[in-house]
């Protein structure tokens, strides 16, 4: 096995992975919006490849990593899923990485950080996963609850506290809610899915959330855990928890509807994800070439048949790496990552959606940047 430091994947999974990457990347793909891409042989790489960062990746890079290597049998890649995305750029940033995993793009003044370590050809965000901010909570005889941005903003921000509260049994009139007491899980550690959630919130209910969005959680007073598993973990343990992960991590807790046009609750899935990235995404302005860092326009969700809160996460590199050799192990597996064959293993194995076809059309030619 030549990956460390990754999440475990069951043997089912893993051969699932082999199998998929055993087919060149001109197999046909999971779904249309992943195009066909010619075939690569990776055979003659050799080395180590070492990244870190978001743990909503976590379950995809493991996959990732077994069927890159199933092909590339003398490269090693080393991901490491406990810094979180915060903690994956300050390591990059430092040069401990060869790329960062992060629910989010560099900043500016993590761009200006990266200058040190890249050079004055900057560093690129590249997208590289899609997947949906799960909201998922644990309350004994409550499997479906349908929640507004306004009533998911008041009960993260504290102002809702019990679970009968008329907000919450109004978009919930069929659900026999409980007293409890509502316990918000929430990270304590740098983290993108925090970016995401709070810039949802900050969009779409901005008369409530008045924080402003960023990868530290900003209210004090909630259960503070580190990374995906520590709040997937507290949620689980707890009675009357609620908090976010990203959708591949929260195995069978349930997870709520999301309203995305007026009295219309979307549940989490794939093709709605999708559907809404397409509809709500757009590149971000930038003064690096081949920068593809996304915005997203949370307004514009508005679809029955689409996810509220897509999470886009990327792939952070130099353009310009310290030895050459180094640069073609990274654009070796960013570019099986960003291929069809690399795409169809997430989605079979982390249960994501795809990035379009034509965005994993740019990935390509900004990886041809990178020297």
């Amino acid at each position: 096995m030549k990956f460390k430091n990754v999440a475990a994947t069951t043997g089912l999974v893993v051969a699932a992975a082999i199998a998929l990457a055993g087919c060149s990347s001109t197999a046909t793909p999971a779904a249309s919006s992943t195009p066909t891409t010619a075939a690569v042989d990776y055979s003659a790489l050799s080395g180590t490849i070492t990244a870190g960062g978001s743990s909503a990746q976590a379950n995809a890079q493991a996959a990732w990593s077994t069927a890159f290597t199933a092909q590339a049998k003398n490269v090693v890649v080393n991901y490491d899923k406990s810094q979180g995305s915060g903690g994956g750029v300050t390591n990059w940033t430092a040069g401990s990485y060869d790329f960062a995993g992060s629910d989010s793009p560099l900043k500016a003044e993590q761009q200006t950080a990266a200058a040190t370590l890249c050079g004055p050809t900057g560093a690129i965000n590249l997208p590289i996963y899609l997947d949906g901010v799960a909201i998922i909570f644990n309350l004994p005889g409550v499997t479906n609850l349908n929640l507004t941005a306004d009533t998911l903003a008041k009960i993260f921000s504290l102002k809702i506290t019990t679970w009968n509260d008329p907000a919450i049994v109004a978009e919930n009139p069929t659900a026999t809610l409980p007293t409890t007491a509502i316990t918000t899980v929430t990270r304590s550690d740098g983290s993108g899915t925090t970016a995401t959630f709070t810039n949802y919130l900050s969009q779409t209910a901005p008369s409530v959330w008045t924080s402003a969005p960023g990868s530290a959680w900003p209210i004090a007073g909630t259960s503070a855990q580190k990374g995906t598993a520590g709040i997937v973990s507290a949620v689980t343990a707890g009675v009357g928890t609620i908090g976010y992960a990203d959708h591949s991590a929260i195995a069978k807790l349930s997870s709520a509807s999301i309203e995305t046009a007026k009295g219309t609750y979307s549940p989490f899935s794939v093709d709605g994800t999708s559907a809404a990235f397409a509809a709500a995404a757009s590149k971000a302005t930038s003064t690096v070439a081949g920068d593809l860092a996304q915005k997203v326009d949370f307004t514009k969700i508005t679809g029955a048949d689409m996810y509220a809160i897509p999470l886009v996460s990327y792939g952070i590199l130099c353009t310009t790496f310290k030895t050459p050799a180094q640069a073609t192990l990274a654009k070796g597996y960013l570019g099986f990552i960003a291929s069809a064959t690399g795409q169809s293993v997430a989605a079979k194995n982390a249960g994501s959606a795809q990035i379009p076809a034509s965005l994993l059309a740019e990935i390509q030619t900004s990886l041809a940047l990178v020297k």
